[in-house]
Formats: structure tokens, sequence, C-alpha cells
């Protein structure tokens, strides 16, 4: 049974015949009730549900990151479910039925920040993956204390090792410990915040490394 919980004219919860009501972040939805499940998809149904299934894997590996480094384009949606359109939109590739994300296509935060020039990785002693890069302070709003988010996805264990305030612009180099994927391909990235956590750039991709 549906609930009115502003009057006639107002949304309501639940189910009132084949109708169905709700409110998701503050916002109010009808919907039809489904009536019977399609038995025969088409192929173009089945390609986006395996398109669909493959970018929530990804992206559920960095929820906890997405959830700040995507906040400034979650308008009336979460974090990660602006990351999980960009990524279906931007990053796959392939034919149905075979999918696979462009790595090199993925942003791991997105935003106005500036980032930096000329970002670059190396793999150092101990499962240390080493970034550094041109300080740019001072373009836009860029600023020498904004922080480093350094980000590296292994893609056969499908989980992700992250920074969410590492060193200044100013400091030109970050590490990030691999330890947990070593003798692994990951794939990695480079994004910054503002120190007050309001401006985020879109992450730059620094390529795919073996973790030794």
């Amino acid at each position: 049974m549906g609930k009115f919980s502003k009057g006639i004219l107002g949304g309501f919860s639940g189910k009132v015949g084949n109708v169905v009501g709700g409110n998701w972040k503050g916002v109010d939805y009808m919907r039809s009730k489904s009536s019977f499940k399609n038995l025969n998809p088409s192929d173009a149904q089945l390609a986006q549900q395996l398109k669909f299934g493959m970018c929530i894997r990804f992206v559920q590996s960095m929820s906890g990151l997405l959830e700040m480094t995507f906040n400034n384009f979650a308008v009336k949606k979460t974090g990660v479910n602006s990351a999980l359109s960009y990524t279906l939109k931007n990053a796959v590739t392939g034919v149905y039925p075979i999918f696979s994300i462009d790595y090199a296509s993925v942003l791991v935060s997105r935003g106005d920040l500036p980032n930096v020039l000329a970002p670059g990785v190396i793999m150092g002693v101990g499962s240390q993956l080493v970034y550094s890069w041109t300080d740019n302070t001072g373009v836009g709003v860029a600023k020498a204390t904004d922080k480093a988010v350094p980000v590296a996805y292994c893609p056969s264990l499908n989980q992700c090792i992250y920074v969410t305030s590492g060193a200044d612009r100013s400091s030109l180099t970050e590490t990030l410990n691999l330890a947990a994927f070593s003798g692994r391909a990951v794939e990695t990235y480079l994004g910054f915040i503002s120190e007050t956590g309001l401006n985020i750039a879109s992450s730059l991709y620094t390529g795919s490394v073996l973790v030794s």
C-alpha cells in the first residue's frame, strides 16, 4: 500500500496499483511496476548488461575514493554513480560479447583544478611506486599546498591502493606502497585535491607498471 507524505498532490512511497513511488536524494519519483521479465533480451540489451556489470565491478574497487573525487559532478547522484556514468560513456572498448576497460581513458578523479605537468612513475625499491611531476603552482587556482592523490588499480585482483591526501604539489614526488600487488601489473593514475578539499583535478593516466 502506498503512503502519501504531502497530500494528494505530493509524492508518495510504496505501491498504488501499477505505480511505484519513492524518494531518492530528496527527489520524488514514480515509475510503473514491471509486469513481466524479458526472457529474450536483444544483443543490444545483453551488451549493455555486460558493459554495466564490468564497469560496476571496476568502480566498486575504489568506491571510497570516488565518493570524494567525483563529488563535484555528483548532482543528485553519488560520486560512485557519477564515476560509473563517465566510465561507461568514455572508457569501454570492444565489440559484443567481448568488452574491456580502456584504462588510459579512465578518470579516478574529476574536476577543474589544474593537474601537474609531465607526471610519471617508476618502480622503486621494496614495491614502492614513485611518482614525479613538474610543479605548476600559480596556473589557474593551482596552489603549492594542493595534495597529490596517487592511485594504483590491479585488474587481476580488482583491488585499488590510493592516498587521498599525499605530498604537496610543490614536493614534486610521492610514493605508493604496492607490496600487496607484488608480481602483478597495475594501472596508475595521479590526481590532485586542494587543501580545503573543495577543488579537484581530473586525474592523469601514468601508465601500466609491473610491481616488483
